[in-house]
């Protein structure tokens, strides 16, 4: 029987109640407007940063994109099986870390922009952290997630379901989660996912069929909330947001 978050056999030290705004958007987010958000929402956790003003609270973002490609930051262009001038979906270098993936809708995107000193100052750690987030919302839908040593993602039977890309600027983090839920898979066809040759792409409606994002996004803000001691506020009250079209 799925269990909830909270009776999972985790443990986290990341500090308990830190504000957060959740935003959701309902409609297909254009990878672009996406970074941009995260970046405006980075600048401004960086300028409290250097005020002192411990007021501001982090975000995150659950969307889906468009289809297209990204490529981190040194990504070779040797895992792109197409020509990069002519893609068959917009291709967007950035700066994170990680080779290249695949947006696609029925994918479901985390981006939390999140100030590290107020948790760990570690990436490995912030990584690691993002990882379970994963095995804990999969570990409640009855599926097991796994680790490989020395990769970064989540797998189900030796596919890879979760890719993992941050970037991080004085702490303050942007980028991160790409879960497979329910997407076309073709997508995947024309790169070599986060470099890795040889090695399967899966979602997770081949594991239980029908799976929607729509049941998966909740356990997401939940498994979110318990593992960086999270408390979510309504976005409808970030001064930020209005007339954005968070």
């Amino acid at each position: 029987m799925p269990r909830p978050i909270g009776n999972l056999e985790t443990t986290t030290d990341s500090g308990t109640g830190s504000a957060a705004f959740l935003f959701q958007p309902a409609h297909l987010v254009p990878f672009a407007q996406a970074w941009t958000w995260q970046r405006c929402w980075q600048e401004r956790l960086l300028k409290e940063s250097e005020g002192l003003d411990s007021s501001q609270a982090a975000a995150v973002w659950l969307l889906q994109h468009p289809p297209c490609y990204t490529l981190g930051r040194g990504a070779s262009e040797a895992h792109v099986l197409f020509d990069p001038d002519h893609p068959p979906a917009p291709l967007h270098r950035i700066d994170r870390g990680g080779e290249v993936t695949h947006h696609s809708p029925g994918q479901l995107v985390i981006y939390p922009v999140l100030d590290l000193h107020r948790h760990r100052m570690d990436l490995h750690w912030y990584l690691r952290q993002l990882e379970q987030v994963v095995i804990d919302v999969l570990a409640v839908l009855g599926l097991r997630g796994e680790r490989f040593p020395g990769l970064t993602g989540v797998w189900l039977e030796r596919c890879k379901v979760a890719a993992i890309g941050v970037g991080c600027r004085r702490w303050i983090t942007q980028h991160g989660v790409a879960l497979n839920v329910c997407c076309a898979m073709e997508g995947f066809e024309a790169v070599v996912p986060c470099g890795l040759t040889g090695r399967a792409v899966g979602r997770l409606s081949d594991w239980i069929p029908g799976l929607s994002v729509s049941e998966v996004q909740p356990l997401v803000c939940e498994a979110l909330a318990a593992r960086f001691g999270l408390r979510w506020v309504d976005s409808a009250n970030a001064a930020i947001a209005e007339g954005r079209g968070w």
